[in-house]
């Protein structure tokens, strides 16, 4: 197998059939370029029907009782049997030219891992903004997005997988690593730029520009202490979908 294609999801019932379609796509995609890959769903604690959806797809579902996004990340990696892990968001979208672009990534012995720029699914000024930030920060530092993130299986054995204290941030954490332990093979990381990721703008649906405001504030006056509390991360854990 050439890839494992992790999707972590909790109560993703409405969203999850839109990624899964892409990822058929995206799949038939990576096998026209002679890659062989298997879509694996961990079902995070779910209350709706997000395990009968990936089923009802053919996926196979890995159950992960403890409803937090590195764990569910880290039991999808230890179940696939993939050289390269991609992990990707239950409510995001690769196009057909970012699986192609995966695909040629993929046989560059110079690269470890990386991930793609995002785009919005729906028009928000200040969400869109702050994506802009990223994705200019993504592309200088080469540090990429938990919602399409790839690397070789080695090399995340290697760092550890994610870092489970971790409740938000734990994607940048773990691209760190991944880099400090790229620089002495040789290799890096690179973001995917030609065709963006697409990714649900559902938080600035769901949040107002206040409470995201709020835990940036509480995040960098306290040194990032807030990424390591379940309680202080509301905008991933309070259940809203």
């Amino acid at each position: 197998m050439d890839l494992s294609i992790i999707i972590p999801a909790y109560n993703e019932a409405k969203r999850l059939p839109g990624t899964l379609a892409v990822l058929a796509a995206g799949q038939a995609a990576l096998a026209e370029m002679g890659i062989v890959s298997e879509g694996l769903v961990v079902d995070n604690n779910s209350t709706d029907g997000t395990a009968a959806v990936a089923q009802a797809a053919g996926l196979r579902v890995i159950s992960e009782p403890i409803n937090q996004i590195g764990r569910a990340r880290n039991t999808g990696a230890r179940v696939g049997v993939g050289d390269w892990l991609l992990f990707l968001d239950a409510d995001s979208h690769p196009p057909v030219g970012l699986w192609q672009d995966l695909g040629r990534t993929l046989a560059d012995g110079a690269i470890i891992g990386g991930g793609s720029v995002l785009q919005l699914d729906g028009n928000f000024f200040a969400y869109g903004l702050a994506l802009k930030f990223w994705n200019a920060w993504s592309r200088w530092s080469h540090e990429a997005a938990g919602a399409f993130l790839f690397c070789r299986r080695s090399a995340f054995v290697a760092v550890g997988g994610f870092d489970e204290t971790f409740f938000a941030g734990e994607e940048i954490d773990f691209c760190r690593r991944l880099k400090r332990h790229a620089r002495p093979l040789g290799q890096q990381l690179r973001i995917l730029r030609d065709h963006p990721l697409v990714t649900s703008a559902r938080k600035a649906e769901l949040y107002t520009t206040g409470e995201f405001l709020r835990f940036f504030a509480r995040t960098i006056l306290g040194g990032g202490r807030t990424l390591r509390k379940r309680e202080d991360c509301p905008i991933w854990y309070d259940g809203r979908r």
